[in-house]
């Protein structure tokens, strides 16, 4: 975002405007962040929330490369100067935080920070959060450029805004969670009653086919391809409910932890060698992170049961901030212009929707006899 210094009015209303636009909490705070550098003029930017165990629930930065972020190690914890924002809450503006006699526990890695601007954010009495900026870019001659009143009172009026955003986005976030749960006992009634009734037929149909085998095997034969028709059905109707919900472990895990233990258990109950691989993917926003797992499960699901693959691959790689999901199989393959033509979609509707969905976009490679790969491309926050 930071392509050189922006000031005056239209540069305050284009950040608070960014801020706006987002509803998750994580594109939130990168937005303040990199708001934040970009208003003031700095090398370095970075926002924390804290947690209740002395240190970050999250923390965010701005201008420190990847390889720099990886180098540093573990979130910091709250110490020093960032401790004395959140717990006296007050502004700190130093020319040389080096020279501060709380300037400790910075990582070797960290890169070397001059001046220094920092704030908390309050939502009323409550501190949720301390924003802070380093090495203003100008000269810094002797007693020269670094951090100003003016630059202190402009990074408080966007840390009151970036206080609004953030709580608005806790609260949205918060009420997706109840609205997912509402849905998740919706689908559970739904689940129980479409399969209990299912369940029931297929009982009465079973028993009937029992009693017939003996003297009608010909009337039994029939009761029995019903019991198989049945069973399908309650399987489809099963699938489709938990389909819709959100897994617990994803939440919990995240996309590559349950993408890995998913996998491992496919593994072991099909005859099929399926793996899985995942290089240096961050976390994803949700809804992101929710649709790349809906196409693995369908794509995957296809491979095992349709494909006669003897290998499944699936691979998670890094695409910048996004992902790039591959689920590729050597198995019989297919012409989809065919399935296309014929009605049929195996699923590739469902997986298309739920890739633009989220903002990416799906490819399918397939031939007769050459297997198939699925690939879905989504942005990061």
């Amino acid at each position: 975002m930071s392509h050189g210094p922006r000031s005056g009015l239209a540069a305050v209303s284009s950040a608070l405007l960014a801020m706006s636009r987002h509803l998750e909490v994580r594109d939130v705070l990168k937005t303040i962040v990199a708001s934040a550098r970009e208003l003031l003029d700095a090398q370095y930017a970075a926002l924390g929330v804290p947690d209740d165990h002395g240190g970050f629930a999250q923390f965010v930065v701005d201008g420190v490369s990847d390889e720099q972020w990886k180098a540093i190690g573990p979130l910091p914890r709250q110490h020093g100067i960032l401790a004395a924002m959140l717990h006296q809450a007050r502004p700190e503006r130093l020319a040389d935080v080096r020279k501060d006699p709380r300037f400790e526990g910075w990582p070797a890695a960290h890169p070397d920070l001059a001046d220094f601007l920092g704030l908390p954010i309050r939502d009323g009495d409550e501190v949720i959060g301390a924003l802070f900026l380093a090495n203003k870019n100008c000269p810094k001659p002797e007693g020269g450029c670094g951090f100003t009143e003016e630059d202190e009172e402009l990074l408080g009026i966007l840390a009151q805004h970036a206080a609004i955003a953030l709580t608005n986005a806790r609260l949205y976030e918060r009420s997706r969670e109840l609205t997912i749960a509402e849905e998740r006992s919706r689908l559970a009634h739904e689940l129980h009653d479409a399969v209990s009734q299912k369940l029931f037929s297929l009982r009465l149909t079973a028993q009937a086919a029992a009693r017939l085998v003996d003297r009608d095997p010909s009337r039994a034969k029939g009761e029995l391809q019903q019991v198989a028709a049945l069973a399908a059905e309650a399987a489809d109707e099963l699938r489709a409910a938990v389909v819709e919900l959100r897994p617990a472990a994803l939440d919990e895990d995240g996309l590559v932890a349950t993408l890995r233990t998913q996998v491992q258990v496919l593994d072991r109950a099909h005859s099929a060698r399926v793996t899985f691989a995942g290089r240096g993917v961050r976390a994803l926003p949700a809804a992101q992170e929710e649709a790349v797992l809906r196409v693995a499960q369908e794509a995957l699901h296809n491979a095992l049961r349709h494909s006669g693959a003897e290998h499944v691959d699936v691979t998670l790689d890094r695409r910048g901030s996004g992902a790039v999901l591959r689920v590729t199989d050597d198995g019989s393959g297919f012409d989809p212009q065919a399935v296309r033509r014929a009605g049929r979609h195996l699923g590739l509707v469902s997986m298309r929707d739920r890739a633009s969905g989220a903002g990416g976009s799906l490819t399918v490679e397939s031939a007769p006899g050459k297997g198939t790969t699925i690939e879905m491309e989504v942005p990061g926050g």
